[in-house]
């Protein structure tokens, strides 16, 4: 897990800072308000082999992650346990061999 967010940190900085200031901007509607800017920080992501690995391996995690958060919009609270299990997939991955990849062009 601490790769992978070395990793996006390192080549999606600012379009993180972007999204997480709308999400904080946005308490109630950051879902609406907040769409581009999600899909500019899974642009940028989606390009470094780490993350790809990830999203392979743990997408059933993610995607009920997801749902219950979209089913849920004002309470993230409730998706703690989704997130759990997302995140302890994350730290099953085997990311030897590719945590020092170069990004992909996309």
């Amino acid at each position: 897990m601490e790769a992978a967010l070395a990793i996006t940190t390192k080549y999606c900085q600012k379009e993180l800072d972007e999204y997480g200031g709308c999400v904080v901007s946005h308490p109630a509607s950051w879902q609406e308000k907040c769409v581009e800017l999600k899909l500019r920080v899974a642009q940028c992501t989606s390009s470094h082999p780490v993350i790809r690995k990830i999203r392979g391996d743990c997408a059933g995690e993610f995607s009920v992650f997801e749902r219950c958060l979209r089913e849920n919009p004002s309470s993230a609270e409730a998706c703690q346990p989704h997130l759990t299990r997302f995140l302890t997939c994350v730290e099953t991955v085997d990311l030897s061999g590719i945590a020092n990849a170069e990004p992909q062009p996309t």
